[in-house]
């Protein structure tokens, strides 16, 4: 792995080699730990979405929490001010994960699902069987997660089901600190099984191609915006796509400096990116 540099660019004080900002045509961004922490926004949320439309910059919204669907999340951007989101902007890994069923597995296969009743819709929706003694396992965040429902998951993926994860993020922002996330599920499984899941959300190259869809940009001239280090940004990096960390979320500059690996640049916030963004431009 490449020495890790740290050094501040002569516009601002973010952390890493800098965004050149003029390159930019589209934005996509993480939310939970980016836009909001459970159900409270973070500063520059609105900001971000004025900045973008003054900017006539496309913006879509790519999140590995699988519990919501997107007509939720435009639900609850209006409700933190932010109106006029399409559900279309959003990419989530609910989404990804049924494309993925769809395009791996045939129709009518049975399937036992861990998470939210909406994925379980979701995947019925798509024309699979959700049941109890099934050929594929699926987990999302369950927030009512039993060890009734661990034990089922358990015995199906020892009699042979698929193994397979809506994304592995071990941990979730939420108001009071972070939270068990659909990653701490996946890694109670797999402990119990010894088999690993096939994860399906960030880092993963099909949320990014799927924003990249929405956006309608090229990979390079496209920037993320997220709060985790492993997940967000290096899988952005290694679709192409320019990354800025916000610390408002999962990792933190200690987290950086121990990886190994810097983002194109890090801020304390939105606010600070922004107005390092206006300054460049």
């Amino acid at each position: 792995m490449d020495e890790i540099e740290f050094r501040f660019p002569r516009r601002s004080g973010a952390l890493g080699t800098g965004v050149d900002f003029s390159g930019i045509d589209g934005i996509v961004s993480d939310m939970d730990g980016v836009l909001w922490r459970g159900d409270s926004a973070l500063p520059g949320l609105a900001e971000l979405f004025a900045f973008a439309r003054e900017r006539a910059l496309p913006v879509a919204l790519a999140t590995n929490n699988s519990a919501k669907s997107q007509r939720e999340y435009v639900g609850k951007l209006e409700r933190l001010g932010v109106a006029g989101v399409r559900e279309s902007q959003i990419v989530t890994s609910r989404v990804a994960t049924v494309d993925y069923l769809r395009r791996h597995h045939p129709a009518g296969s049975t399937v036992y699902v861990i998470g939210s009743p909406g994925l379980s819709e979701m995947i019925a929706a798509a024309g699979f069987v959700v049941a109890t003694a099934a050929e594929i396992v699926v987990v999302g965040l369950d927030t009512a997660l039993t060890y009734d429902k661990l034990a089922r998951a358990a015995l199906c993926i020892r009699a042979g089901a698929s193994f397979i994860g809506t994304n592995g993020d071990v941990a979730l922002p939420g108001e009071g600190g972070l939270l068990p996330g659909a990653g701490s599920i996946l890694a109670a499984l797999e402990a119990a099984t010894g088999v690993a899941p096939t994860i399906i959300g960030k880092p993963q190259p099909a949320m990014f191609e799927a924003a990249l869809h929405v956006l309608g940009t090229v990979a390079e001239r496209t920037l993320m915006l997220g709060d985790r280090l492993a997940t967000d940004i290096a899988g952005a990096r290694r679709a192409g796509l320019k990354a800025a960390l916000l610390l408002t979320g999962v990792t933190t500059a200690a987290d950086i400096a121990a990886s190994g690996f810097t983002p194109d640049a890090t801020y304390p916030d939105l606010p600070a990116l922004l107005a390092d963004w206006r300054r460049s431009v």
